[in-house]
């Protein structure tokens, strides 16, 4: 059975939760059309994560890939258009190392990526199903742009290029949103239902759109 590999990342900075984690908790082992979906979770360090990402590409030998993360601040969730070749940490991560100004691929590596997902499939299918979402131009300068960029670079240079890729950032759950300080501005944030359904409704939709 064709395998989609499906990611989340563990919690970072002051978050308690990452509710991208609990997504790939429970999708794990799901059929969606003839996908079987095989997930992982990711540290929030670029290195070991590029590295597991790595391995998992080439461990499992996937037919799709579905990353995600967590954008807190972000009222709805997103698919990325594009993985730059920058790291420019705005936080520390869980490691403790705040990169400035580095790529984010070896030497000679591009300056940029495409998804190879079929975003506006996948919004159309959100839209249908009462998920609202939209696709964003930058998947920011941190681990989440890191991992996007390296697993599209893995596959572009293995020769898997046209093996649909994404990112997904997702919102606050309400774990995350009511840890945040009082003094600030209140957090978007959504149910874990309602994220765990979004990022299903995103699988179903390349399986679809493909007549899987």
């Amino acid at each position: 059975m064709p395998t989609l590999l499906l990611t989340g990342f563990e919690p970072f900075h002051t978050h308690p939760d990452n509710p991208s984690a609990r997504a790939a908790r429970e999708l794990h082992g799901l059929q969606v059309g003839s996908y079987r979906i095989e997930s992982a979770l990711l540290p929030v360090e670029p290195h070991a994560a590029g590295a597991q990402v790595a391995g998992l590409l080439d461990r499992v030998r996937p037919q799709a890939v579905l990353l995600t993360g967590l954008a807190a601040g972000r009222p709805q969730v997103t698919l990325e258009r594009v993985a730059v070749n920058v790291m420019d940490f705005a936080i520390p991560d869980n490691a403790g190392h705040t990169y400035r100004d580095q790529p984010a691929g070896p030497a000679g590596a591009p300056a940029a990526y495409l998804s190879t997902w079929p975003l506006r499939a996948t919004l159309a299918a959100w839209r249908a199903a009462g998920i609202p979402g939209h696709i964003s131009n930058t998947a920011g300068l941190y681990v989440c742009n890191f991992v996007l960029y390296r697993a599209l670079h893995h596959l572009a240079t293995g020769g898997r290029g046209g093996i649909p890729c994404a990112f997904v950032h997702v919102p606050a759950n309400p774990a995350v949103a009511l840890a945040w300080p009082e003094d600030r501005p209140p957090l978007p944030y959504l149910p874990d239902a309602e994220i765990v359904r979004a990022v299903r409704v995103a699988a179903e939709a390349l399986a679809l759109g493909e007549g899987t």
